[in-house]
């Protein structure tokens, strides 16, 4: 696992960095209930996987029947905190062993590594809004599912 440092704005309140590392959190201890101490019940998560719900009982499920059913090992480390009052972007890299099938892809034992950037509103020190980009092509090229197209295959 990345080792995870956590580097954080000033700016952002004592309150707001205890939500967005608890909203991670959820994820590492595999405890998807800590969503519901840190997101507001009307929390957006952007853009919505395939079939996941609104608010944090939507992520509660993927968290679940998604992420550790495929890496059961999952964890998240945080390298970056930064933004101001209500605002904040963290860097962080998910990183578990792919052990249940993920995007309709079989188990192959691949050790992967998915960087992850993610932008947040904060609202009386809850997450609101979360916007997110995981690096999923290079999660499927490092399991063998998914090759860019070869010189020849481009002149067809």
């Amino acid at each position: 696992m990345p080792e995870a440092t956590t580097l954080q704005s000033s700016a952002l309140t004592k309150q707001e960095v205890h939500a967005i590392t608890t909203f991670y959190r959820a994820f590492t201890d595999h405890n998807p209930d800590l969503l519901d101490e840190v997101c507001a019940p009307d929390w957006q998560d952007i853009p919505l996987a395939p079939g996941q719900g609104a608010g944090p009982g939507g992520l509660k499920d993927q968290i679940t029947s998604v992420f550790l059913s495929a890496f059961p090992d999952l964890q998240i480390a945080v390298h970056e905190i930064f933004g101001s009052p209500g605002r904040a972007g963290v860097r962080a890299s998910i990183t578990g062993t792919h052990l249940g099938e993920v995007m309709g892809v079989p188990p192959t034992g691949q050790q992967v590594d998915i960087a992850l950037h993610e932008f947040h509103y904060l609202k009386d020190g809850r997450l609101t809004h979360t916007w997110h980009l995981e690096d999923w092509f290079g999660m499927l090229n490092k399991i063998g599912a998914w090759h860019p197209p070869t010189a020849e295959a481009s002149k067809a």
